[in-house]
Parts: C-alpha cells; structure tokens; sequence
C-alpha cells in the first residue's frame, strides 16, 4: 500500500483504506461480552473494592457500576439528563482569528460536510456522557459522498471496552489480549475515534469521573428505599401472636404459623382445635426518618451534577426567587464549561479529520477550522431596545454585527427582503464602516431628502430640538466639554459658570455639550474627508 500523505493528530500517515473499516469491526470478544450488575447485594465493603480494583487498572467492574446507578437511580438519571442535554446546543464551524478567505471559505465548506452526518445533535448528547463517567469514545466509519470524506456513522462504545495505560500520559486503549509498545490493548486508531475526556476533578482518569462522588449516596440511599419499604409492609398491621399447647407436634406449630400469615394478607386462615390468634396492637411508626436520609441523598446529588437544589425542586423553606436565580447561574457556568471542553474535542477528533481528509487545512493543523456550540443566551429584545439608543447618544458606537449576534438575528443576505418601519424606503447595504462612510456629508441642493444619509436627515430634526436650549452659553459649555476629562469634572465646571441653575437644567445643558462635541466631532471626519476625496 502506497504510504499516505494525509497526517493524523500524531503526525503519522494515514492508511486510506483503513478508515472505512472500524476498529471494532473485528473485536468480536468485545461486541459478544455480557454485562454483569454490580449493584445487585452491593454492600460498602464491596463497593469499595471496585473503586480500589479501578485505581489498581480494572475498570471493567467500576463502569458497569456507573451505568446501573444511571439506570436504576431516577433521581440521577434526571439531573444529569438536564445537565448533558444543556450542552445539545446550536453550532458552527468558524475560521481562526485573523483567517485569511481561504481558511474563511475552507470553514464554511467543512461545516456544510458536517451537515451531512445523520443524527449529529445525538452524536453530541452521546460526547457528554464523559461529565459523568470520565470519558467518552465515539467510533468513526467513514465514506465518501460526491468525493468528500464524511463520517457515516458515529457510534458510542461502552467504557468497559476501553483499558488505561498509565504512563507519563495516560493514554486509552481498546482492551485485547494484543501487546504494543510494551503494554497490553490496541492503540486507537487515528482518525477513527472521537475521544472526550472530561475533567470533573483534577487527577487520575480513573478517579476523576462524577459518579465516583456519587457512588456512597447511590449506596446510602439503596439501603434506606430498602428500609422504607420493609416498613411499609408492615405499617398498619396488627402484632398476630399464635399460641399452641406443650403438645403440639411440629406439623401442628408449622400450620399455625401459616396461618398467622395468612390471617394478615388474606383475612382469612385456619388453624388446628385448641390452638389460639391473639391480635395485638397495630404496627405503628415513623417513616420521617427514612424519608429524611433519601431526601439527604438526593440534595446532595443535586449538589454534585447540577451545583445546587433549587433547580431540582423547592422544598418550600429555602425556595425564594433569588435564591433559585442563584443557583441557576451556577447551573449555566457548569454548562459553559461542559461546552468549552466539547469545542476542544470536536475540534480536535472531528473538524480536523473532516477537514484534513478533504484538503481544507490551508494554513495546516495550527490554522484548523474551529468548531463552536453557541452557549451564548440571547438579549431580551425588549431591554436591549430600551438600553442600547442611550449608549449610543453617549458615545458607544457597537456595530452592527455586535448587534445582531447579541440579539440572534441573522445578518440579510444579498436581496432578501427585510422588515423596515413604516414609510421608510430601504436603504442599500453598505459596506463595512469606516470614518469616511459614517462621516455627514455637506447637503448640496441637488439631493432630494430621501436619497440623503440618515444622520444627514436628521440634522434638520436635531437643530429645532435644540434651539429652545442654546443660548449665549453654549460656546462656554462646548468649551468646558472639550477640555475636560470626567464627567465630574463637567458637572463642576457647570455649577462654576452657572450656579443657579437647577438639575433639569444641568441635564439638559449636559445633554447639549455632548451632543454638540459630537456632531462638532462629525462635522471633523466629514471635512477631512471631503479634503481626500477632493
């Protein structure tokens, strides 16, 4: 086989073939093995040799352990449900910072061979299984469609597939009886697999899954649904005592003692002549404390995957607004987390595989597309109108594209319709601003009003708002904005040459200054564009 010259993450050539067979394709013993249930009779001391068995390099016992608490414990399985399926969000492939049209063109083209993957959103929400578990590893089959490269199927394997190399990295591998480089398993393949490894401590990969801190309240709180049910199933039943004479013979003792028992499920029994049911008081108790050490472990469940209470349910004591606003953000800073490490992953094992096999890598690895999950939450539209014109007044100057991300509006294409006000005439698109495109132009006699630029529209406007407060001293004011370098130190200046006036007056005077600094700042840029142009 000719030796390829497409390079993988490691720097090694790329067997073409090889990426349309997966690695496990051949595993049989990997694919054919039953899963066993630790949880069944778990007890603390059992439980602790599989966390020890996990650290010694078994991690067979410890995942299969992770996947019934996942299964059989609903509280768990909820809470991480909301936190995995909060990263299940929009995406997009962008270019490097300061890209160049190649790598702008080659990202656009790489995000639309991504589009072809069926199911991708599920592909994600099968990465996140590494918050709980550690890792994650997602298999590539890949095929050519119309002579691209694309990943035809995307598929999880189970953990207890997967063997640790201890090392000065550690490093996963696929568990088989083969030995490379000295140690036992195959090395993933490159190109073949998306390997997330998610960071929910500082350590070792064996130690740092979620579900380790989770192991002791699963276990606690098996034993006490245990112990409530057992107390549920005697709660409310009368004490049967049965009495037999000293001449009973053991068959006699035996039908007696059945018949206790069926005197409390079916109210009903018999027993031999001379032998007695003395029915005592009912079974009374308290099931709060069982009740009180399930909810104990529940919380702190909570507290572990999701970083509070408060979005898990109220409890009606500590359950305010602001505390549940609280402990939300704190939710959205685990979720953005959870996304930034996702970036680094799919950027690493996906965007650049896609974009390696297809020639789209101008600038090489280093100059890779990137791959982007929108965590950003969109502005209330209402606020951001309310709050953004002000801003401007004062000199902010956002930009457009600012705007619409914020806002998550798109930006119109070449010829698609947009909604304007009403009795607007829409304005042509314009190229990206610059001093001399946002500057005002001299009105000349030759224009009509609706072909002249909106801030040149507005002068007319802008003069008669504010004839009836210019007098005498706006030169002075004009003056003082210009020089000063605070706003305190206007406000001082104001109350020296105008001591009388009174807070309204001060606004508005403030509001003149800085408007006519910055049409004075206009009336600059336009001049000195009309000198280049000229």
């Amino acid at each position: 086989m000719a030796t390829s010259r497409i390079l993988g993450p490691d720097g090694q050539p790329i067997a073409i073939p090889d990426l349309q067979e997966p690695q496990t394709s051949r595993l049989l013993h990997l694919q054919r093995e039953l899963q066993s249930h630790p949880t069944r009779g778990l007890t603390p001391s059992r439980l602790a040799k599989i966390l020890d068995a996990a650290e010694a390099g078994d991690l067979i016992a410890q995942f299969e352990l992770f996947e019934d608490m996942e299964e059989k414990d609903g509280h768990i399985a909820a809470e991480m449900g909301k936190r995995r399926r909060a990263c299940v969000l929009d995406w997009d492939v962008v270019p490097p910072e300061g890209a160049s049209a190649a790598e702008k063109a080659a990202a656009e083209q790489v995000g639309e061979l991504l589009t072809e993957i069926p199911d991708f959103e599920d592909m994600v929400f099968d990465l996140t299984d590494a918050i709980g578990k550690g890792y994650a590893c997602l298999e590539l089959e890949w095929h050519r469609v119309e002579g691209y490269w694309v990943p035809k199927t995307i598929t999880h394997r189970p953990q207890s597939w997967f063997t640790l190399r201890r090392g000065y990295r550690q490093e996963l591998r696929l568990r088989s009886n083969n030995v490379t480089d000295g140690v036992m398993g195959d090395p993933l393949t490159p190109f073949g697999w998306v390997t997330h490894v998610h960071k929910a401590k500082s350590g070792y990969l064996e130690r740092s899954a979620l579900f380790r801190q989770l192991v002791w309240t699963y276990l606690f709180k098996n034993y006490s649904v245990g112990d409530l049910a057992e107390f549920l199933e005697i709660y409310g039943i009368p004490l049967r005592i049965g009495k037999y004479p000293a001449s009973a013979s053991e068959k006699e003792k035996s039908t007696l003692l059945r018949a206790l028992a069926s005197v409390g499920h079916n109210a009903a029994g018999i027993i031999p002549e001379g032998m007695l049911i003395d029915f005592k008081d009912a079974a009374t108790g308290d099931p709060a404390a069982f009740e009180l050490m399930i909810s104990w472990c529940e919380r702190n469940q909570s507290k572990v995957i999701l970083g509070g209470t408060l979005t898990s349910g109220a409890d009606g004591k500590s359950s305010t607004n602001a505390l549940g606003n609280v402990h939300n953000e704190v939710r959205k800073d685990l979720r953005d987390g959870d996304v930034r490490q996702a970036n680094t992953t799919l950027t690493r094992d996906l965007v650049f595989a896609v974009a390696s096999l297809n020639g789209l890598v101008p600038g090489g690895q280093r100059r890779a597309p990137l791959f982007r999950l929108n965590a950003q939450e969109r502005e209330d539209l209402k606020t951001f109108a309310t709050a953004l014109p002000p801003l401007v007044a004062m000199g902010v100057r956002p930009t457009v594209a600012w705007a619409h991300e914020r806002l998550g509006i798109p930006t119109p294409q070449d010829g698609e319709p947009v909604l304007m006000p009403a009795n607007q005439q829409p304005m042509p698109l314009l190229p990206t601003a610059t001093a001399a495109t946002t500057a005002l132009v001299p009105i000349t006699g030759t224009a009509a009003p609706g072909e002249l630029p909106p801030p040149q529209q507005m002068q007319p406007q802008l003069a008669g708002n504010l004839a009836p407060a210019v007098g005498a001293w706006l030169d002075q004011v004009r003056d003082l904005v210009m020089t000063a370098q605070s706003l305190a130190e206007i406000r001082d200046g104001l109350d020296a040459l105008l001591p009388d006036m009174t807070l309204d007056q001060y606004a508005a005077a403030m509001a003149v200054a800085l408007r006519s600094a910055e049409m004075a700042g206009r009336y600059e840029v336009m001049q000195e564009a009309s000198g280049s142009g000229a």
